[in-house]
């Protein structure tokens, strides 16, 4: 749309940035950590887009897709397809997160309080 001093000019929108996808290719969770592949070595293609770029270019220190999306300015659904695109191209790996405490067998908990208890009422 024109306007009386040229093209309008806004955000872009996420579907833009996407390629039309709404859904990334994988899942990521929010506290995924993204890391470059080998980023002395690797340059992107000149298809890439300037979010990509800059997305690869700060996972060179190890970053969560929730931190990438904030230092880009862009919702974690779209770096999450951006990010997506960049591991399927090689470009960018996971790493995982650390993994969530395993919660103690509830009858072990449960003779401990009655040791406890037993201690208390003697």
């Amino acid at each position: 749309m024109t306007g009386p001093r040229g093209p309008r000019r806004g955000p872009v929108r996420p579907y833009v940035l996407t390629g039309g996808r709404a859904r990334p290719r994988q899942r990521l969770a929010v506290e995924t950590l993204l890391e470059t592949v080998d980023p002395e070595g690797t340059d992107l293609p000149v298809t890439a887009s300037r979010q990509e770029r800059m997305l690869w270019r700060m996972c060179r220190h190890r970053l969560s897709v929730a931190e990438s999306a904030a230092h880009l300015g862009l919702s974690v659904s779209v770096v999450t397809i951006l990010a997506c695109d960049l591991i399927d191209a090689g470009y960018l790996v996971t790493r995982s997160q650390v993994p969530k405490a395993q919660l103690p067998d509830v009858h072990i908990l449960q003779e401990v309080l009655d040791g406890l208890r037993r201690q208390l009422s003697a």
